[in-house]
This record gives C-alpha cells, sequence and structure tokens, in this order.
C-alpha cells in the first residue's frame, strides 16, 4: 500500500450543494487532498463565498434543471477538466405529514431529494464513459432513508431512493470502471443546525448517538474523500452510515443519568 494513494491530485471534483453544509465541508476536504473542485450551488453567495475557499470553480446552478446541469458541466471541463468525481449533495426539506402534504409539495421534494441525483449522475457518467477515465460518484442520502420518518414521508421516500438508484447505477457503471456510492449521516452539526438548535441541543444529541455527540462535516469529508480515491477501488454500490452509530442502535439511547442503553426514551 503506498500512503499517497489517499491524495486526489489534480482529479476534478463537482460538489452540488456545495455552498454551505455538509457538501462545503467536502468540497474543502477534497481540495485539501488536492483535487481541483467545482462548486455547483443556486445561491450566489455562497457559491462564491465556497469556491473562493477551496481555491475552485464556483458555477450557480439549479441543479434539479437539465440544461443548467448540461451548461455547468462543460464549464467545468473547459475551466479545470474532465470531471472524475461527483458528490450528489443538494437537498431539502420540509414537514411533509402524509394526510396534508399536496403533490406540488411531494414533488418538490422529490426535485430536492433524487430528481437532481439521477440526472447529474447520468450527466457526469456519459462524460465518464466517454472519455475511459472512469470515476467515482458519491450521493449524499440520509439515515431517514433506511427508517420511518413520520411527518416526512415524501422526503424519506426520496432518500430511500437514492440508496437503491446507489445500487443499481453501481453495477450498470462497474463495466466502466465508475464508482457509485452514497453517505448516509444523521445528526450533523452544520451551520445551519447551529444557528436553529436551541440552547442545550447537542447535550440532548448526545443522548441519542451512541458515541455521544452529533457530528462534524470534517467527518462527512473524510469518508468522502475515502470513497473518492483510490483506497476505495473495490468499493461500489454501498452506502456507509457516518451517524456516530445510531443506524446500529435501531431505537437503544443513553439514559441520561447514568449513560446506559435503554430501549426508547426514558
Amino acid at each position: 500500500m503506498d500512503p499517497s494513494s489517499v491524495l486526489l491530485t489534480d482529479r476534478v471534483a463537482v460538489v452540488t450543494g456545495g455552498g454551505a453544509g455538509i457538501g462545503r465541508g467536502i468540497a474543502r476536504g477534497f481540495a485539501a487532498f488536492g483535487a481541483k473542485v467545482a462548486i455547483w450551488e443556486r445561491d450566489a453567495d455562497s457559491t462564491a463565498a465556497a469556491a473562493a475557499e477551496v481555491g475552485g470553480l464556483g458555477i450557480v446552478t439549479d441543479v434539479r434543471e437539465s440544461a443548467q446541469v448540461d451548461e455547468a458541466l462543460a464549464r467545468t471541463t473547459a475551466e479545470l477538466g474532465p470531471v472524475s468525481i461527483l458528490v450528489n449533495n443538494a437537498g431539502g426539506v420540509f414537514l411533509s405529514p402524509l394526510l396534508e402534504t399536496s403533490e406540488n409539495g411531494w414533488d418538490a421534494l422529490y426535485r430536492a431529494n433524487l430528481k437532481h441525483v439521477i440526472l447529474c449522475t447520468q450527466r457526469v457518467a456519459r462524460a465518464m464513459v466517454e472519455n475511459g477515465s472512469g470515476g467515482s460518484i458519491i450521493s449524499i442520502t440520509s439515515i431517514e432513508g433506511v427508517r420511518a420518518a413520520p411527518g416526512y414521508a415524501a422526503y424519506a421516500a426520496a432518500k430511500a431512493g437514492v440508496i437503491n438508484f446507489t445500487k443499481t447505477a453501481a453495477l450498470e457503471l462497474a463495466p466502466h470502471g465508475i464508482r457509485v456510492n452514497a453517505l448516509a449521516p444523521d445528526i450533523t452539526m452544520t451551520e445551519g443546525m447551529a444557528s436553529v438548535a436551541p440552547p442545550g441541543a447537542e447535550k440532548r444529541f448526545g443522548f441519542t448517538v451512541p458515541m455521544g455527540r452529533p457530528g462534524h462535516v470534517d467527518e462527512m469529508a473524510g469518508a468522502a474523500v475515502f470513497l473518492a480515491g483510490a483506497l476505495s477501488s473495490y468499493v461500489t454500490g454501498q452506502t456507509i452510515h457516518v451517524d456516530g452509530g445510531t443506524q446500529a442502535s435501531s431505537g437503544w439511547y443513553h439514559r441520561p443519568d447514568d449513560g446506559f442503553y435503554v430501549l426508547g426514551p426514558s
């Protein structure tokens, strides 16, 4: 094993929704390991700020729209070179109780969390096949893709779709040397979560997470760097839960008074 195999030197990586949160953390991680990073993000200000931070290319893009994806890919290729790493990170959620959610609401959650994954994967994979270069495609799903999420049925269904799409795309693209995997976070302390979390929230998060704390975006970035590079050259079709053990816990919680595990809150 060569320690340098962890590096992403001069590889071109696209991170969708990379202006903030997990996406921005992954963009920073890729840049730290030598990749040339393109940020595809709807918000112009965060796009510019993230691109400046990683010394990369920022392209204001709504990845739910095929024409904009095609344009962003063409510009990325022209300015940085052929893309060999794609992270489908863009997404969004709002409360969507089953009996109350409108058809437009369901469609919005599908477009925000699954349509762009299919669209960007297809476009970038086509370019990878044409170049004969292979590559790594990573989609950000959620723990909600593998467990019930009352009040968020449409979001959970879309995230479950990302997981199954990852498996199927991995099989279809394996003959072309393209690996397809997913990362599933749970409680990750992004700047957005920190801004809305009530006082004491981090301590309460510790009761539900076996490792006793929320995750950090850099920990998501570490997993993404692994999946992007040569160390994971035989890994495809997998969803890695970067969640401090919550998916494994299946409802077991730390009891607040003494830290022992109980099934369900107490």
